[in-house]
């Protein structure tokens, strides 16, 4: 959260925590007010890559925001690594 606050984000969107310790996001491991939150969303910007790659192949109106990290996912998306990427969930 602190990342999206100094940066600006919560000027322009609400940014909320998932309530989950774990590196990504897996929903059902998360607060039951994420889930609520995630469900009605109209779009959701995913930062880092613990989250693209835990949510990737999740359904939604998802963007992904974050740095390539290993070669692996730069691989994936299409980038090298380090490359920051913005990318809609298919």
């Amino acid at each position: 959260l602190e990342d999206a606050v100094s940066c600006g984000l919560n000027k322009c969107a609400r940014v909320i925590d998932n309530g989950s310790d774990l590196p990504g996001t897996i929903p059902e491991r998360c607060s039951r007010a994420f889930q609520r939150h995630f469900r009605e969303a109209e779009l959701i910007i995913s930062k880092g890559q613990g989250n693209y790659e835990s949510l990737s192949g999740v359904k939604g109106n998802i963007f992904f925001l974050f740095r390539a990290k290993c070669q692996m996912v730069a691989r994936e998306v299409g980038c090298q690594e380090g490359d920051m990427i913005l990318l809609a969930n298919e």
